[in-house]
C-alpha cells in the first residue's frame, strides 16, 4: 500500500459512513451534508496520523539501531529510568495498542497493561536490564507490527472502543496518534540526538493545543496568568500523564 494512503479510497468512504453515523449521536440531528463534511475531516486526520506514526517509528528505529550495552544502561532523561526503560516502555506499548486493537474484533474490551499501572512499571524494570540488542529487536518488531495492523485493520474497527491506562474508553481511531506523540515524546527522553526542534509540525499542531488547554490543572492559575502575560516566572508544573 502507497505511504500516506493507509485508508482506501472504498475503505475511507465506508469509515466515512460509520464515522458519520456515530457523529450524528454526538452532534444531533444535523445536515447529511454537515455530518460527512466532518467525518471526511476526520478520515484525513486518520490518515495522516498513521503516517506520522509510522514515519516515527522509522525514525526511532533509525536511531536505536547501533546501540550498544553500555549505551542502554545510562540514565534516560526521566527520573529513575535508564535508556533500557525507555526502550522497553516504547515496545511494551506498542504491544498493549496491539492487543487492545486485536480486543476488539473479538468484541472485548481488555486493560491496557495486564496487572495496571503495577503490572506496566513491573514489565518495564524487569525488561530495561535485557542486552541493547534484544531491546532493540523488541522496539523495532512491535512498531513495525502496530503498523501493519493500522493499514490493514478493518473500517468498522476504527469506531470500535479501547480501555485506556486510566480506565476511560475512547475509539480505535486514537490510537495512532496516541503512538505517534508517544514515540516522539520518549525519543527526546532517551537522550541519544533526538530533541524537540525535531518534532513534526503536523504533531505539533496537534499536541500543543491539548497541552495548553490542560496548563490549568498542572500549575497555580494565577502564577499561570502572570507567566503568560508576562507578569512573572514560568510555574512550576505537576508532572505530565
Amino acid at each position: 500500500m502507497p505511504i500516506g494512503t493507509p485508508v482506501s479510497s472504498s475503505g475511507a468512504r465506508c469509515l466515512e459512513r460509520i464515522l458519520a453515523a456515530s457523529l450524528i449521536g454526538t452532534l444531533g440531528q444535523r445536515p447529511a451534508n454537515n455530518v460527512r463534511v466532518v467525518a471526511c475531516r476526520v478520515v484525513e486526520m486518520l490518515t495522516v496520523e498513521i503516517e506520522g506514526c509510522r514515519a516515527s517509528h522509522a525514525r526511532l528505529a533509525a536511531r536505536i539501531e547501533g546501540l550498544t550495552d553500555e549505551v542502554v544502561r545510562v540514565p534516560s532523561l526521566l527520573p529513575a529510568w535508564s535508556v533500557g526503560h525507555v526502550l522497553t516502555h516504547l515496545a511494551r506499548n506498542a504491544e498493549a495498542m496491539f492487543h487492545r486493537i486485536e480486543a476488539t474484533t473479538r468484541g472485548e474490551v481488555i486493560d491496557q497493561y495486564v496487572g495496571g499501572a503495577e503490572g506496566r512499571a513491573s514489565e518495564i524494570e524487569s525488561g530495561a536490564g535485557r542486552p541493547a540488542n534484544v531491546l532493540i529487536n523488541d522496539v523495532i518488531s512491535w512498531s513495525q507490527r502496530l503498523d501493519a495492523t493500522f493499514v490493514s485493520l478493518p473500517d468498522d474497527s476504527w469506531n470500535r472502543p479501547v480501555r485506556s491506562g486510566r480506565g476511560d474508553e475512547h475509539p480505535v481511531a486514537r490510537l495512532p496518534f496516541h503512538r505517534w506523540w508517544e514515540v516522539e515524546v520518549h525519543l527526546v527522553d532517551l537522550a541519544i540526538g533526538h530533541t524537540p526542534a525535531d518534532w513534526p509540525q503536523e504533531l505539533v499542531d496537534r499536541a500543543l493545543p491539548r497541552l495548553v488547554a490542560g496548563l490549568a490543572n498542572r500549575a497555580d492559575p494565577r502564577s499561570l496568568m502572570a507567566w503568560t502575560l508576562g507578569r512573572g516566572p514560568a510555574p512550576g508544573l505537576e508532572s505530565w500523564v
